[in-house]
């Protein structure tokens, strides 16, 4: 079997079938309900949900419903983040009761804001804290727990094995790692070889994350980790089929114009119809801009200013279609991953 291949087969986490190896990465204001519909349409074997506070959700606090609402997808996955033990327990309930197949427990987001609160991946330097919210998420719920960190704080603590090797003593079913540390955010080049130490340390399923782009990337980053599985963030970012194209069964791609404007504009008036306008239009405008710099490079500044700025959703619809009108018949579509 080739590696591609290889990628295309199911994965069992802790008894939920996930239907192939590519899976979309959860990114806070990005993979919300339409982001994952549409990455799961086109192949992506498993999409998580933003990162969901927990102390946020526990308490009740309005909007927060809808980034565990149940998206009508065969595997729900919602990811949770905090520091308080009982608020991850209690969030971790909430998801389940709406319908979570599997709780995944954010360890490591390095956004200031997060570990500002001593969530995300300021968790790993400490790891005795760390534990006990895995275990009380476990012990709150009956589906499958599962763990996203990354290699550690810094370079002097690089603890993503001990970490992940507790985990699984305490239960978890499935460990995720970016190959960067926390003061790293996002710079320099993710160490996928350093993803193996934590190969070596634990039995259950590994999935490895960080910088992976293409199909070869994929085949790469899983020969030097070991890893049974890879995730991909950012290469989603306008181009919400990129993990299907990895495996090589991505569908249902718009690459002429006009469908690649249908698409954009079925995307957007999803986003408002979730949102609803005044929130929507607002959120929207990320991926309004994304799509343009992937698919639309040549649109004058001063449309692109339009579509992005504006407060009345047909002005930006007609500034879309006006965008891709331009393009005629010509394919739109610059990249597929």
């Amino acid at each position: 079997m080739t590696e591609l291949a290889s990628l295309a087969e199911p994965l069992d986490v802790g008894g939920v079938s996930i239907r192939n190896r590519v899976f979309l990465a959860p990114m806070s204001g990005v993979t919300d309900e339409p982001m994952r519909r549409r990455a799961y349409a086109h192949g992506a074997g498993l999409v998580v949900s933003e990162m969901v506070a927990s102390g946020e959700l526990a308490r009740g606090r309005q909007g927060f419903d809808l980034r565990i609402r149940h998206s009508g997808l065969p595997v729900h996955m919602v990811q949770l983040a905090g520091r308080e033990a009982a608020h991850m327990a209690e969030a971790a309930r909430i998801a389940e009761g709406e319908g979570a197949d599997i709780i995944d427990i954010n360890m490591g987001c390095p956004a200031k804001k997060v570990t500002g609160g001593y969530a995300g991946s300021a968790l790993m330097r400490n790891l005795d804290h760390a534990l006990c919210l895995i275990e009380a998420v476990i012990g709150a719920v009956q589906v499958p727990v599962t763990v996203k960190m990354r290699l550690g704080w810094d370079e002097t603590v690089l603890n993503a094995p001990v970490l992940a090797a507790r985990a699984e003593q305490a239960g978890v079913k499935m460990v995720t790692v970016h190959g960067r540390t926390r003061c790293q955010f996002y710079n320099g080049k993710a160490d996928w070889d350093a993803i193996r130490r934590v190969r070596e340390a634990i039995s259950i399923p590994l999935v490895a994350n960080g910088d992976v782009c293409s199909a070869k990337d994929a085949t790469v980053i899983r020969e030097r980790s070991g890893a049974d599985a890879v995730m991909v963030g950012r290469a989603h970012y306008g181009v919400p089929w990129a993990a299907g194209v990895i495996t090589g069964e991505a569908a249902d791609i718009p690459e002429a114009a006009g469908a690649m404007a249908d698409y954009v504009v079925a995307h957007y008036e999803d986003m408002l119809a979730l949102y609803g306008v005044e929130s929507g239009l607002r959120q929207a405008r990320k991926h309004l801009g994304w799509y343009l710099d992937r698919h639309a490079v040549a649109t004058p500044p001063d449309l692109r200013k339009a579509i992005l700025t504006s407060f009345e959703p047909q002005r930006v619809v007609a500034g879309i279609r006006e965008v891709f009108a331009r393009a005629g018949d010509a394919p739109v579509l610059r990249s597929a991953a």
